[in-house]
């Protein structure tokens, strides 16, 4: 410890802090900061007991820096016992940060923190008795058990500047009063209700519940709107100088009153995604926050698309982008593109280096590569010079790469002087050839949002470090400043993200395109039969933290599985096909079965299948050697169809020259008390054949960009059996009306998708989910 830290330790420990706590408030050098300006305007007023010593360290952890500058004043009003309890210093910063333009307003701020008012232990007394006498049948039942907690806040609530310990002390001697002294079963705890005997579970239960499980974040909430509306608690629209460390400059108020004239005082988000590729299911986290936030407090959402890269932009990606933003249930408010406002932006760029706040640099990109180049020898260039350079730049008199304007700031992560423009001799997707310098993200971003007077900036946790940069660029320019908040990335474990590792994987054959159903792509998950409702709650259970989560799949399975089980029709196919001649089949044609599409909702509609003498079941659903515990067909054991109420019993086995069974002859008889099946099987006759692709995950290992798990890299971790394909039978009704993205669900198989591949002669399913987590599994 240094010199001036012992000293300052020695000051913490002064004013009542233990030697532990001034230790740890030396390792936060805000806190620090502010403690040591409080304890010296508080000297000026007194001495500082341990009571005063702790409202100088709440105050000094708690004041914001939009009003740093009111330290002291605060300060006085504690050593002046004033502000004598954590409440009224509290009331006290909440007032200076709801009037940071100004001088204060004493009397009204003394009013607002209860300065000078004194509740009596009369009214306490008064007040504890009232209450205590509305619930006094149920104190008297219960007796020391009764939670009084509640009740001690409800008088707080009344008495709003009464003291703490006063309260509790006046329950105490009431309680004891009304009571008596405490007996045995007043000591004795409370049995919990309803409390089971712990068992042990698992090991593979505790595997699934751990995959399951995401960073600082219950899943209690279903949907995106209860999320939105329960759990995220932003800053109120025009209130941004409230959050934390939002500057506050002479003219902040002023650009908000006129923000707010704009806006009407509504929410207004943005999604704003570049178009250079496919979105996947960390985008669908992002325009749930956004969109979800808007439509939860009845603001809106812009589609702004950041194209400023025109070297990877293409019309399919902006397309796509706009129909997932669709699918997932969203409509946006106004569709923008960030080059809409290039030329703006290039005013704005001029303004910064009129201001000495940017210049024209000559440095590599190479060079200043890494969080430490060299700094720029043409940092202090004159301004004319640097205006000059950019507007060569701007006329295309230079080279590609051998010019950028920087801005004249230091991102949180150290990096210096961010680049804001570059030259690039390509055409733009909507500007064609009129530019050929182009904005960075860093310098585009929080403009854009600024010009569409965007109130909530939401972004992911890679943008923290530029969170500075955001506001000291719109405050540079006086123009006004949102606030941005960070929330954890989302990943899934078992896939990769990567724009460029799936252009490999498409590129090496391993998928078919961006929309390969074993991704997670948005597209994919589409195609695949993942329905937007279910992506949109897992989303919501994922929450808003900034804590990053990297999910295991099955998460998003059961999501998928919830909304899937009450929205599919059931109808039978069969994926391993037995054939089954029944040789005492009554009837000379094939009979029709009505059978209901939601089997315990009928008026949901019902479908017509035919029963033959020639069945189709399930391989697996026979067994010539049984274990015991087999409950289907086998040689001694007879098995139910469902929905035409008859028993099949084997009376002989066909098989092929290799041994191969390839027919069960057969007999049927009624259900009946005494021919009463153990269980009964799914089924179909007269099928049209089908193609289902069986999909299961498409990397063995849970990080296959991790080269501590897959050293060869991620192609090399590949799983070979991520998709099969086979021949099903499916039941003809089920044929007639299966159109692309219709969902189904395969009676005791699985919930299925019908793939675009389908054509008039061809019936292709994919495999959305098994019917529970377990089956199915490589």
């Amino acid at each position: 410890m240094t010199m001036e830290s012992e000293d300052d330790c020695n000051l913490f420990q002064s004013i009542g802090l233990s030697e532990l706590k001034a230790k740890e408030t030396l390792k936060n050098k805000q806190v620090s900061n502010n403690l040591k300006l409080a304890i010296t305007e508080a000297d000026k007023h007194g001495i500082i007991t341990p009571e005063i010593g702790i409202l100088l360290y709440h105050l000094a952890s708690k004041i914001k820096n939009q009003i740093a500058d009111k330290s002291p004043f605060i300060a006085k009003y504690i050593a002046e016992k004033k502000l004598d309890t954590i409440q009224r210093v509290d009331a006290g910063l909440n007032y200076l940060l709801n009037h940071i333009k100004g001088n204060v307003d004493v009397p009204e701020f003394e009013k607002e923190c209860g300065v000078g008012v004194v509740i009596s232990p009369e009214e306490i007394e008064c007040e504890v008795e009232k209450v205590i006498n509305t619930h006094r049948t149920e104190i008297i039942e219960k007796r020391y058990h009764f939670n009084v907690g509640p009740l001690m806040q409800q008088v707080r609530n009344t008495l709003k500047w009464a003291d703490g310990k006063a309260i509790k002390n006046e329950f105490d001697v009431q309680m004891l009063d009304l009571l008596g002294p405490k007996c045995d079963s007043d000591l004795a705890p409370q049995p919990k209700p309803g409390k089971q005997t712990k068992t042990k579970k698992p090991e593979k239960e505790k595997a699934q519940q751990k995959n399951a499980a995401v960073a600082n974040e219950k899943t209690d909430v279903q949907t995106i709107s209860e999320l939105m509306k329960t759990k995220v608690h932003f800053h109120k629209s025009g209130e941004n100088y409230k959050t934390e460390g939002y500057i506050v400059t002479p003219n902040t108020h002023k650009l908000l009153q006129e923000h707010l004239k704009v806006t009407g005082g509504k929410v207004v988000t943005r999604f704003p995604p570049e178009p250079n590729g496919i979105l996947h299911i960390g985008h669908a986290k992002a325009i749930n926050i956004n969109f979800g936030y808007a439509a939860a407090h009845d603001g809106v959402c812009y589609l702004r698309y950041d194209d400023t890269n025109p070297e990877k932009e293409e019309e399919k990606f902006f397309t796509g982008i706009r129909e997932m933003v669709e699918w997932l249930g969203y409509k946006p408010y106004k569709i923008t593109h960030s080059s809409d406002y290039f030329q703006q932006l290039y005013e704005w760029a001029i303004v910064l280096i009129k201001k000495g706040l940017a210049y024209v640099c000559h440095q590599t990109s190479e060079e200043i590569k890494g969080f430490n180049p060299p700094p720029s020898p043409w940092r202090n260039r004159p301004i004319a010079e640097s205006l000059q350079l950019f507007s060569d730049m701007k006329d295309g008199l230079l080279e590609e790469g051998e010019a950028t304007l920087r801005m004249k700031v230091t991102l949180e992560e150290g990096k210096q002087d961010p680049v804001a423009y570059r030259i690039k001799y390509t055409p733009h997707h909507r500007t064609g050839d009129q530019w050929c310098i182009y904005p960075t993200y860093d310098f585009t971003h929080c403009l854009c949002d600024s010009i569409e007077n965007i109130t909530h900036s939401l972004c992911t946790k890679e943008f923290q470090s530029r969170r500075s940069s955001y506001y000291w660029l719109c405050n540079a320019l006086d123009i006004y400043c949102p606030v941005q908040w960070e929330y954890g990335r989302l990943n899934v474990s078992y896939t990769v993200v990567s724009k460029r590792k799936i252009a490999k994987l498409i590129e090496e054959g391993i998928v078919s395109d961006w929309d390969d159903p074993r991704l997670f792509t948005l597209t994919a998950l589409r195609r695949r039969g993942f329905p937007s409702e279910a992506i949109n709650n897992f989303c919501a259970q994922m929450g808003v933290t900034g804590a990053q989560a990297i999910v295991h799949p099955a998460v998003l399975e059961a999501c998928v599985r919830d909304v899937l089980n009450l929205t599919t029709s059931r109808h039978m196919a069969v994926l391993e096909p037995l054939k089954i001649t029944i040789s005492n089949f009554p009837h000379e044609n094939p009979t029709k079965v009505s059978v209901c599409n939601f089997p315990n909702e009928p008026d949901k509609g019902q479908h017509d299948i035919v029963f033959d003498e020639i069945v189709y079941i399930e391989a697996s659903d026979f067994k010539e050697k049984a274990e015991k515990d087999f409950r289907r067909l086998t040689l001694n054991q007879s098995v139910g169809l469902k929905y035409v109420g008859v028993v099949l019993t084997v009376q002989s086995i066909e098989k092929d020259n290799t041994g191969n069974i390839i027919n069960l002859v057969v007999k049927q008889e009624s259900i009946s008390e005494t021919k009463k099946p153990k269980a009964f099987i799914h089924w179909v006759s007269n099928p049209v054949l089908a193609s289902i692709r069986l999909y299961e995950r498409l990397f063995k290992h849970k990080n296959p960009e991790d080269p501590n798990e897959v050293p060869n890299g991620f192609l090399s971790d590949v799983n070979p059996l991520s998709k099969k394909e086979i021949v099903g039978y499916i039941d003809a009704s089920l044929a007639n009306v299966a159109k692309p993205f219709d969902k189904f669900q395969f009676e005791r198989i699985g919930f299925f998708s019908v793939d675009p591949d389908t054509t008039s002669g061809k019936l292709v399913f994919n495999r959305t989910v098994t019917l529970n987590e377990d089956a199915g599994k490589v």
